[in-house]
């Protein structure tokens, strides 16, 4: 943290500003310019910023200048991280596909969307069990029951399970299926749950709030970051603007900002932002140009009947196309797409 004294700030202004900074257990350098002085401060910045500088005599401005979160910041971690989710890759050279149905509904439709997410480029198979929505008259998904669909569908593919909790008390349960879990938009907030999450053992991928700014996703991340786990994936899923053409607007330059900000992979929801199916593959190509470091896609057998999110669900030729599309950009953008995981022979 930096103050700018003003012009016509006195010794004595000066002198009392140290030692207020001292009384909070930090150190102050003062640095005489030929018009103003600055002192540099070295300390804990969350206990400077009660001390109330701005108000204090002679004082022009207060800077903050290191990031108030430490543990997922580039400034103590300049090299990029990689999350590798049951041996699947999410970083450094690799452009990771996350395909899937939004919710688990029966066996055979998440068994049919996991061989289309295979089709499709995806080494990560999405699916909720638990579905946080805005209308309690809405499918909340199948609980445990999901699942346990999810875990017989990752032994059936080879697929490794990411899926979303939406309660601390949920969390042990639902790690002991899944191999990523999934903080959702609604959930970007709730501390109670980024602190279980961040003690579960699990990597964890961390949705943006549809209202948050980079800042407070950092934050976030940083909750789970503090409870020993560092494994944690950015997911820019798109925003809440004034626009109605989209159903949230996708903030692609809160790719590189983040990745600037943070050594943790970020990648993008091409579906939730778009909210259709047509917009998927064209910011599915923005993505992976911008440099995210993946992207997860909603697929469904049958989305005229799907429960949760049909009209964004790609199908057809379009698995075909995101197929292509994510292998040769890729290779445009000098990465390789993450090959998916064979299944593991039953033992016999």
């Amino acid at each position: 943290m930096v103050i700018v004294m003003a012009p016509d700030a006195t010794p004595d202004n000066i002198d009392k500003l140290v030692d207020l900074v001292a009384t909070a257990g930090g150190e102050a350098y003062v640095t005489r310019g030929v018009s103003r002085t600055i002192i540099g401060l070295v300390g804990d910045v969350q206990q400077f910023e009660t001390l109330d500088l701005r108000a204090m005599p002679g004082v022009s401005d207060v800077l903050r200048i290191s990031a108030p979160y430490k543990l997922v910041s580039r400034e103590n971690h300049p090299s990029r991280s990689m999350v590798s989710v049951r041996g699947v890759p999410i970083g450094g050279d690799n452009v990771t596909v996350i395909a899937g149905p939004c919710a688990v509904e029966t066996p055979e439709q998440t068994l049919a969307a996991a061989r289309m997410a295979r089709a499709a480029g995806a080494s990560l198979l999405r699916g909720g069990a638990y579905k946080p929505r805005t209308s309690p008259y809405a499918f909340q998904g199948l609980g445990e029951s999901g699942l346990k669909i999810l875990a017989d569908v990752r032994e059936e593919t080879g697929l490794p399970i990411v899926t979303e909790v939406v309660d601390p008390a949920d969390v042990e349960l639902v790690a002991g299926y899944a191999d990523m879990l999934q903080i959702g938009t609604r959930n970007m907030q709730n501390f109670a749950l980024l602190q279980a999450a961040g003690e579960a053992g699990r990597p964890v991928m961390l949705k943006r709030g549809m209202n948050a700014t980079i800042e407070e996703w950092l934050m976030a991340a940083e909750y789970i970051a503090q409870r020993g786990n560092l494994d944690i994936v950015l997911c820019e899923r798109g925003i809440r603007t004034f626009e109605k053409a989209t159903r949230n607007t996708l903030d692609i330059s809160a790719v590189p900002v983040a990745q600037n900000l943070s050594h943790l992979p970020v990648i993008v929801d091409p579906s939730h932002s778009g909210g259709k199916r047509d917009l998927v593959l064209p910011l599915s190509r923005a993505a992976i140009a911008v440099g995210a470091d993946g992207i997860i896609v909603d697929v469904h057998p049958a989305p005229e009947t799907a429960l949760c999110d049909g009209p964004q669900a790609l199908v057809g030729d379009d698995i075909e196309a995101l197929a292509d599309l994510a292998a040769s950009l890729a290779a445009l953008m000098g990465r390789t797409l993450t090959p998916a995981p064979e299944p593991v022979p039953a033992a016999v």
